[in-house]
């Protein structure tokens, strides 16, 4: 059985579908962090089967758009003293910045490529967005 020492303070990210912890990892560039970090795949989960798990031994900035939009399940555990002190449930972002980019060859985005590419939440049942300049849809899956 494998045992991970509970964390004095940081961040647990848990209830990552197995296998997209990886994507979680890189995206949050914590391959590069100085900080110490136990990345687990494919852990047993009663409510979940399987589940990747990442604890952050230390107090870090993370982009909570992002996990959203990669899974709006994964649940954010804030830790101190080797307490939970706050639980984040993460949902779709309502605006996403730079994340998703347009297609639409004739949107500005395509020509003017200083502007920044702003989708907004049209469906969040499907996971549908909408360009904020052309009204390009697209979609959660196309960023996963």
């Amino acid at each position: 059985m494998l045992i991970i020492e509970k964390i004095q303070d940081g961040i647990v990210i848990d209830h990552i579908k197995a296998g997209q912890g990886v994507r979680i990892f890189n995206w949050l560039g914590l391959g590069k962090s100085s900080h110490t970090i136990a990345f687990v795949v494919n852990a047993a989960s009663s409510e979940m089967g399987k589940k990747d798990i990442i604890k952050i031994y230390d107090a870090i900035s993370i982009n909570f758009d992002i996990l959203g939009l990669i899974d709006p399940h994964i649940t954010v555990n804030i830790i101190e003293n080797q307490n939970v002190i706050k639980k984040i449930a993460l949902q779709l972002p309502r605006r996403v910045e730079n994340i998703l980019t347009c297609k639409n060859p004739r949107c500005i985005t395509s020509t003017e490529k200083y502007i920044p590419h702003v989708f907004h939440l049209s469906d969040a049942a499907s996971g549908a967005y909408r360009c904020e300049y052309c009204d390009e849809p697209r979609t959660a899956e196309d960023f996963r």
